[in-house]
């Protein structure tokens, strides 16, 4: 079952196939694309995020994955939206398999300006609808304003919320990473 928020987030609960979105208009902006990522994200950057991350994940089982992906590679973008991507990815990437089912992707393209959300199933009653439209909301804001790091830290701070939150319901508690906690540019 796939649940659409508002706007650019999606929270997926179980898997499905994903429909082909063909598009030569969404292959064409990819393809021509200049890459700007270094200029958003430095080192320093990169550094802070991991450590937002770090933090919003202490205390609880939770796992936040982030994926900056400049733009969709282009034997791609022609059939996969940013959705659709980020499904590939919380696959690929393991975001799925943690033990407690509880990881989510944070996943945001720079090309279009896209955010996409998705947690696992162990998360389903972890926050309401509203909730995560709030955090897209805020998140979609600030990406409008070129504001990449603070949506991302935004992004992160508020989920890590959700799940300290969640996870102090739950009557048992295990702390161990399972994701790696560095942003993974594309």
């Amino acid at each position: 079952m796939v649940i659409q928020l508002k706007r650019t987030a999606h929270i997926v609960t179980s898997e499905r196939s994903l429909p082909a979105s063909r598009s030569l208009r969404r292959w064409l902006k990819h393809l021509f694309y200049v890459s700007m990522r270094s200029e958003y994200f430095s080192v320093k950057d990169r550094a802070q995020i991991t450590r937002m991350v770090q933090q919003a994940e202490l205390g609880h089982s939770g796992e936040i994955q982030v994926v900056i992906e400049t733009k969709l590679p282009s034997h791609l973008a022609y059939r996969y939206t940013t959705y659709s991507r980020a499904c590939q990815l919380f696959a690929e990437l393991g975001v799925w398999d943690t033990a407690l089912n509880s990881g989510v992707l944070l996943y945001l393209n720079l090309c279009e300006r896209r955010i996409e959300l998705l947690f696992d199933r162990g998360l389903q009653q972890a926050a309401s609808q509203e909730m995560w439209n709030q955090i897209c909301n805020q998140m979609i804001e600030l990406i409008q304003h070129e504001q990449y790091l603070k949506a991302i830290q935004i992004g992160v701070q508020q989920i890590g919320k959700i799940l300290q939150y969640f996870y102090a319901q739950q009557p048992v508690v295990t702390n161990v990473n399972e994701l790696g906690d560095e942003p993974i540019l594309l």
